[in-house]
């Protein structure tokens, strides 16, 4: 009976997300995630062209399944808003950047990290040093991407992302990371 009506929840939950056209990101990036957030993307375009509200909490995780839904917000017809809450941090934040400008908004407790991507990477030293310069290509275009949607300057994004940059919402604003600060849901359509 609980396993029920937790089903039941869980389904009208996800009928009114999608008549409200607006998607969640919660937690780790991972390619689960990635599928989720994609296939919404994909329905939500072929019901109709209004935008569509993304609402984002993340640690980060998988660079690459940042990068697909990052990718997927670009390819879709309809304007995409993002809204941060919580934290937005390392391919969370590759995910924010995919909506324009002036489509990113932020609640007013949420903190933004930019950083290096990780590696762990184990093995013979030939592999090793192939990851190595994965890694430092995958770091290069992630600073591109940060750089052109936050109109910093390279060099700098790129001794930002060297350690762990935090970033409250006023400094996010100034870094251009954020362009809207909001309080309430009324503000999103003022705008």
């Amino acid at each position: 009976m609980e396993q029920e009506k937790k089903q039941d929840m869980n389904s009208l939950l996800m009928e009114k997300l999608i008549s409200t056209r607006t998607i969640l990101i919660y937690g780790e990036i991972n390619q689960a995630l990635a599928k989720e957030v994609t296939s919404q993307l994909l329905l939500l375009e072929s019901l109709g062209d209004e935008p569509i509200t993304i609402f984002i909490n993340s640690q980060g995780g998988h660079v690459e399944a940042g990068d697909s839904i990052h990718d997927m917000i670009q390819f879709v017809k309809p304007e995409v808003r993002i809204i941060g809450t919580g934290w937005v941090a390392s391919a969370g934040i590759t995910i924010y950047l995919a909506a324009k400008k002036e489509n990113r908004y932020s609640l007013p407790n949420t903190r933004y990290m930019i950083h290096q991507p990780m590696g762990g990477v184990q093995g013979q030293s030939s592999e090793i040093e192939i990851e190595a310069r994965e890694i430092i290509r995958m770091r290069e275009r992630i600073n591109r991407i940060i750089s052109e949607a936050t109109g910093q300057d390279y060099e700098k994004v790129s001794l930002d992302t060297d350690r762990n940059y935090w970033m409250n919402l006023d400094e996010a604003i100034e870094y251009g990371v954020v362009t809207h600060k909001i309080t309430h849901a009324g503000e999103l359509d003022s705008k």
